[in-house]
């Protein structure tokens, strides 16, 4: 089903389809967080809240098919979205947020913003879990950044990809405090 913006697809429909392909509960969740990001930073930008939103939703669509091939990952997910009529914008972005395995390049705001958006999730998700509560409400911008100078916590995350944020204008404290406010906002959905 279409939308009257510009993704091509509804977020009910969006939500349907990853979970009929993600099985993975802290995969969705993780999906779940980037679209708060994204469509925060949406905000941010003016841009368009449903585009932004649905490509941090949909953006591991293909994760349980190609897993860690990064030959594939990305570019099965704007396939599959490609033939449902989904926002070519959408699939490309989606793209390139593995263009390192895929042989391309990041160049727009857009594009940086999905993969640096992504890429914060997991060391908030850390972040929060050292905390007694275990609460993303109680994660602090400094603690994220000081862990982020941490090589060996939260070692799968990287931290190249998280300062993509400074190729969208936006300094890496900044960054931290909009996508901790986006997760916490949702952290019901996130059991955190």
């Amino acid at each position: 089903m279409t939308d009257a913006s510009g993704a091509g697809i509804t977020r009910e429909d969006a939500l349907l389809l990853l979970r009929e392909h993600l099985k993975n509960e802290k995969l969705v969740a993780h999906c779940l967080a980037s679209e708060a990001i994204m469509r925060a930073l949406a905000v941010k930008f003016e841009k368009d809240l449903d585009l932004w939103g649905i490509a941090g939703l949909l953006h591991d669509l293909d994760y349980e098919i190609t897993g860690e091939d990064s030959a594939s990952h990305g570019a099965v997910s704007a396939k599959m979205l490609e033939e449902k009529g989904v926002s070519p914008e959408i699939a490309d972005v989606i793209k390139k947020h593995n263009a390192e395995g895929l042989g391309l390049v990041r160049s727009s705001i857009f594009e940086h913003a999905l993969t640096c958006a992504e890429s914060i999730t997991g060391m908030i998700v850390a972040t929060a879990l050292i905390y007694p509560d275990k609460k993303i409400s109680s994660v602090k911008v400094s603690s994220v950044t000081k862990r982020m100078k941490t090589q060996h916590f939260a070692r799968a995350v990287s931290r190249e990809r998280i300062l993509e944020c400074e190729k969208t204008g936006i300094p890496i404290d900044e960054f931290v405090g909009i996508s901790i406010k986006a997760m916490t906002e949702i952290a019901d959905q996130l059991g955190l």
